[in-house]
This record gives C-alpha cells, structure tokens and sequence, in this order.
C-alpha cells in the first residue's frame, strides 16, 4: 500500500486537474442542476464522471511510462491526429480562457460589489496578476499555491454543503412545478451538464502535459501506480465537489420558483445571495470565497494549461523552429494567450456566448475521437504490455466512446432541427 507521505510528494497532476475542472461546471452547472430538478441530477453527474473516466486517466498512464507527453502520442500515431487535436486546441485557444476571465471578473465585481471598474479592466488585472505568476513561479509554485487554494476551496465547500444540510430546504412554492428532463430545455441542459462535467476530454492533453512538468521537478520517478492513485485523488475531487455544489443548489434553491439567470456571473450572485438569506448574512464570506476560488484557481490552471498544450503541438508540427524551445517560449506563450483572449473579450464582449457556443459545438463533437485516440495511445507500442490498461478498464473507455457518440449525434441534431 502506498503510504500518505509519498501520495503527498506526489500530488500534482490531478490537483491541477481538479482545479481546473472545478469551475463552470461546477458553479454553475452543477448549482443549477439542484436548483432546477433536485436531488435527482446526481445521477448524470456521477454517470459523465464515470465514463470519462479512462480518457484522462490515459493521459497520466501514457506520460508515466513512456516520459512523453500524450501530444507526441498522437503524433507517433500520424500527423492527422496531431492536426484533429490541434484545431480543437486552437478553437479552446480563443474561446475558454476568455470565457473564463469574463466570468471570474464579472464575479469579483458582483461579490465584493466593485462598481467602479468595468469587466474588461477587471479582466486585464485578471490576466496580468496570472501572467505573471505563471511566469515567474512556472509549474513548482502552480502546483504548490493550488494546494492551498484547493484546500480553502474544500473546506469553504464543506462547511457551506453541512450548512446547507442542518437548515434544510427551502420551503417549496405551492405553485411550483418541477421542469421536465426529457423535453427539449431539459436534454439540452443534460447535454452542457455532462458534456462539460467534469470538463472536456481534450483536457486529457493538459493532464499529460501537467504529468510531464511533474516528472521533472521529483528526484524520483514514480511508479505507474504512485502516479494513478495521485491522478484519482484529484478525479474523485472533482466528483465530490461537483455533488457539494448540486447540494447547495438544491436545498437552497430547489422548488422556490426563482428565475434563474442565463449568465453565469448573474446566476453565481444569485446563489450566493439566495444561500445567505437562507442561512444567514454571516455565512456569506464561505460561499463568496468558495465561488471566486472556483474560478480564480480555474482560470489559473486552464490559462497554464492551454499555454503548455499550444506550445506543445507547435512544436510538434513545426520541429525545426528554434523559438519555440527557447526558454522563454513557455513565458511568450502565456503572454500571448492573455493578449490573445483579452483582445477577445475587448471586440466580442457582447457575442462571447456565439464564441463559447462554438467551442461547446467543436468538443462535443469531436469528444469520442479524442477519446478513441487516447485509447489507440496507450494500447500502441509505446505502452509495454504490463502497462496497457485492463479489460475492465478498456470495457469501460468502450462504453465512454459509446456514450460520447450518441452524446455528439443528438447534440447534432438538437442544433438541426
């Protein structure tokens, strides 16, 4: 059995991961599954977890045994691969991390009512302060300050599920008539909830990138299984945390009628407020810190994130530029993701959601051959027989590429019809 010490020395990659992932999905999608339908929407919660499970996982197995990051993977399969994983890379390039700053911004100015300044300035405080972490603290301090914003983040949602569940819910409206799931609103709402839950399988490229800055920075390589049970931490984080926040939106929310708000800013200040008129406004600095957290700590990890991927499959398609192994070539990276995104939020402020749209449409769609890829990476001849995943496992990727197809073909047909 591994011991906690070596678990500990280990953490990385799947706190990066949970993170990262714990952000709109969680705030947001998960909340407003609780608030909408009750207890009920666990259910799919857990099922997406589940079956997404392996696509993530693969990136830390491949990058564990083989000391490559799982974009060379797709790479040795055929450069076609590495041209599918690039364009999804290259959508995410201009649509997420800019989603995500406006978001957080517009969050910060609603908990700790700043009227003063606008989003677009709040976002380029935003990308400026993270820029510069990223930079000057690179990998060594991401991972360590994220134990200490996941720890916050963990405890504040603690304390704020318990809360939640010692009050009770709210009194439900005589008036109230719970949604249907299975009419058209309710499936598309299924749709975002799991596709984006725990988040995207293109991710499954950071993880594996995050896996390789980790081998780096330890005087030891780890075992595949050292490296796994790390990776579960993190994944199984991710889950719970996502079942806190449907909690939350469920007994705070749930059965009371409130008109929920499209806007993710908008629907985070109503939890909060509604959560500190249920409990009480002294409550107000756990889920005010919990919320910002969520996305802070998100932006943090997918701005890193999609830095390192981006440089990556650069490099990987074009060998014989030298400045792209340079070695402030990961600093211009992240430089130019801020400029890139903030210039984004400047010109397409008012159609970010025609943007975001774009890249909900471009990764559910291409979700279940990411998926297949990973699996093709990892039953390849770069993976040693012993360490090619189980049948158990591999039955179960089956199933996940099963369920991301019909997923990506009635999302299509939702949109056509």
């Amino acid at each position: 059995m591994t011991k906690p010490k070596s678990l500990l020395k280990a953490l990385g990659p799947g706190l990066l991961f949970a993170s990262m992932a714990i952000g709109t999905s969680h705030l947001v999608l998960s909340t407003k599954a609780g608030a909408q339908y009750g207890w009920i929407m666990v259910i799919p919660i857990l099922l997406a977890n589940i079956l997404k499970y392996p696509f993530f996982e693969f990136g830390i197995r491949y990058t564990t045994v083989t000391e490559k990051s799982l974009v060379e993977g797709y790479l040795n399969l055929g450069k076609t691969y590495l041209w599918v994983y690039a364009f999804v890379t290259l959508i995410s390039t201009f649509t997420v991390l800019a989603a995500l700053y406006v978001v957080t911004a517009g969050l910060f100015m609603n908990l700790f009512a700043i009227t003063s300044l606008g989003a677009g300035t709040i976002s380029l405080c935003l990308f400026v302060f993270i820029s510069l972490l990223l930079i000057v603290g690179k990998y060594r301090f991401l991972e360590n300050s994220l134990k200490a914003v996941i720890s916050i983040l963990f405890v504040a949602l603690l304390v704020t599920t318990a809360l939640v569940l010692d009050k009770g819910p709210v009194p439900e409206s005589q008036s109230y008539l719970r949604p249907e799931i299975f009419n058209e609103a309710g499936v598309l709402f299924l749709i975002g909830l799991m596709g984006w839950m725990p988040t995207a399988v293109e991710a499954s490229g950071w993880v594996s990138l995050w896996g390789m800055e980790n081998l780096k920075t330890m005087k030891e390589k780890p075992t595949l299984k050292l490296a796994l049970q790390e990776f579960n931490v993190g994944y199984f984080l991710t889950a719970l945390l996502a079942v806190f926040f449907l909690i939350i939106g469920w007994m705070t929310l749930y059965g009371t009628g409130t008109e929920l708000s499209g806007s993710a800013v908008v629907f985070a200040d109503q939890v909060v407020s509604l959560f500190t008129t249920h409990i009480g406004n002294w409550a107000y600095l756990f889920i005010a810190v919990a919320a910002f957290a969520t996305m802070f700590s998100t932006c943090m990890t997918a701005h890193d994130a999609i830095s390192r991927v981006s440089l990556d499959v650069l490099e990987k398609l074009f060998p014989k530029k030298e400045s792209l192994k340079s070695k402030n070539a990961f600093a211009v990276m992240v430089l130019c993701m801020a400029l890139v995104n903030w210039v984004v939020i400047t010109l397409f402020g008012a159609n970010m959601g025609h943007l975001v749209a774009l890249a909900t449409f471009v990764s559910f769609v291409l979700a279940p051959l990411l998926g297949w890829m990973n699996l093709k990476a990892v039953m390849g001849k770069d993976i040693p027989e012993p360490y090619k995943p189980k049948i158990g496992l591999q039955a179960l990727t089956y199933s996940g590429i099963v369920f991301l197809s019909l997923f990506a073909l009635y999302y299509c047909w939702m949109l056509l019809v």
